[in-house]
């Protein structure tokens, strides 16, 4: 598929994608949300690929849904839907966000689902969508209350109010909160480190993460955990780790 909405980049054992309408403030569309997902699938395949940034060009992150690519299309009764998308995000490899501007609506909601989220200090989160007469969607009704707790999510989609970077990392929402020129060399150096940890376990930590993070059925939890440790135990990883420390070396989760 090539590429007109964002850009696609290697960088190492890293897969940079940039939302890429900066006149729009990278407003999202539903061919964006196509090609953010072909990319993320073809980085799944490459065993060359450990980990994934997303941020935005220009001075924006997103600014939300592009008002005629999807309320006007609604209204006229051509609606489609980012159907698939929070899945896609929990099932893949790991998914940071580095977040440059402003994250409205949409924008906010499509990182809640990724495994970090960075912010520049001029980045700015809206869940507006009551300001829209809508309501919120990819599961950030539950990932938002995971992230921040009942009550601020209820204030913060309840107010539809633009807070500042230094108030979404106070209640929470943020992993790390850097300088703007700082962002990038954050961002690529927490997927480094991720990234140079066995890509089988990672995908199985993310599946319970998912799984057990609101289940109250504790036999449940152990029961997933004790069968995916089956699975690491007589993986080649584990024994390359345990190999690793016999030897004092660090381990080769690649060979």
């Amino acid at each position: 598929m090539a590429y007109e909405q964002i850009t696609s980049e290697i960088d190492g054992n890293l897969l940079v994608l940039t939302l890429n309408r900066p006149e729009r403030l990278n407003a999202w569309t539903h061919k964006m949300n196509r090609e953010l997902s072909d990319s993320i699938i073809q980085a799944n395949d490459n065993p060359d690929i450990g980990a994934i940034i997303i941020t935005g060009a220009g001075r924006g992150f997103c600014a939300g849904a592009d008002m005629r690519d999807t309320f006007q299309s609604n209204l006229d009764g051509d609606s489609e839907r980012a159907t698939g998308w929070v899945n896609l995000l929990r099932e893949s490899k790991p998914v940071i966000a580095a977040v440059n501007g402003v994250a409205v609506g949409v924008g906010a909601t499509m990182i809640l689902p990724c495994d970090i989220i960075i912010a520049a200090e001029s980045a700015r989160f809206g869940f507006a969508f009551v300001k829209m007469g809508v309501v919120p969607e990819l599961a950030s009704s539950h990932l938002l209350v995971q992230r921040i707790g009942f009550g601020k999510a209820s204030e913060v989609c309840l107010t539809g109010k633009l807070y500042s970077a230094a108030e979404a990392n106070e209640f929470g929402l943020l992993n790390h909160l850097v300088p703007d020129d700082e962002l990038m060399d954050k961002a690529k150096s927490l997927a480094r480190e991720i990234a140079s940890n066995p890509s089988p376990q990672l995908r199985m930590i993310k599946k319970l993460l998912s799984e057990n993070g609101s289940e109250t059925d504790l036999d449940l939890v152990q029961k997933r955990e004790g069968e995916a440790l089956a699975i690491a135990y007589r993986s080649s990883e584990h024994k390359e780790a345990v190999q690793a420390f016999l030897e004092k070396r660090e381990p080769d989760f690649r060979k």
